[in-house]
């Protein structure tokens, strides 16, 4: 009697295989995907940067160890007066201080930029009262975005006795008296050389010019 063997058979798969993917096809989707995801970002980020941009420019204003990170009261102050934020009537210098005392820290001296947002946003209410509450923020943002400190108070020159008494062009005596005019002009070249005069009949006649005059007269 003949052994009979029995074939194990494998499970037949009826997934239809995947077509082989282009790789430059697929990177390009992943850099459109990257791409589009980073413009996203960019454009949130672009929305504050210019008011950042001001803050930390105010923030670093009048100190040298100053990080930008973080705004003293002084600068709170000197920006909303910049940037008009305080007008006198709906917001006033009393009412800047108020709000920074009220967004910072107990202990502390300075607020960040989130805080600084916060009191802008305090303000924006009393600074434009016939908007809407999101649209007198974004007035507000508008006032400061792409502002630096005003730098006032610039040193003048202070006249020193001394300079002025050596650039008075009246006291000046021998050829230098003879380099300008009784206004202090410079004569130029007729004032360092000694020009001949030779329009005349006789050269250096001092009473050239003189003729016409005398024979008018005397008709």
């Amino acid at each position: 009697m003949a052994d009979t063997k029995v074939k194990s058979t494998k499970p037949v798969n009826k997934t239809p295989p995947k077509s082989p993917s282009d790789p430059t096809k697929d990177r390009a989707a992943k850099r459109l995907s990257y791409d589009s995801n980073s413009s996203h970002e960019g454009a949130m980020a672009g929305e504050v940067s210019a008011l950042e941009e001001a803050f930390r420019k105010f923030a670093i204003h009048g100190d040298t160890r100053a990080t930008g990170k973080e705004m003293h009261g002084k600068n709170w102050s000197k920006l909303c007066k910049d940037c008009h934020v305080i007008d006198g009537k709906n917001v006033t210098i009393t009412d800047v201080d108020i709000v920074f005392s009220k967004i910072k820290g107990k202990s502390s001296r300075t607020i960040t930029f989130e805080q600084f947002k916060e009191a802008l946003q305090e303000l924006s209410k009393k600074r434009f009262k016939d908007k809407s509450d999101e649209e007198a923020v974004q007035e507000i943002y508008k006032l400061i975005e792409g502002k630096a400190p005003i730098i006032s108070g610039v040193t003048k020159a202070i006249s020193s006795p001394t300079v002025s008494r050596l650039t008075d062009t009246s006291k000046f005596t021998g050829s230098h008296k003879e380099r300008f005019d009784p206004s202090g002009k410079g004569k130029g070249k007729a004032g360092r050389e000694d020009l001949v005069d030779a329009s005349g009949y006789v050269s250096g006649y001092k009473h050239a010019g003189t003729y016409d005059h005398k024979v008018q007269g005397s008709k």
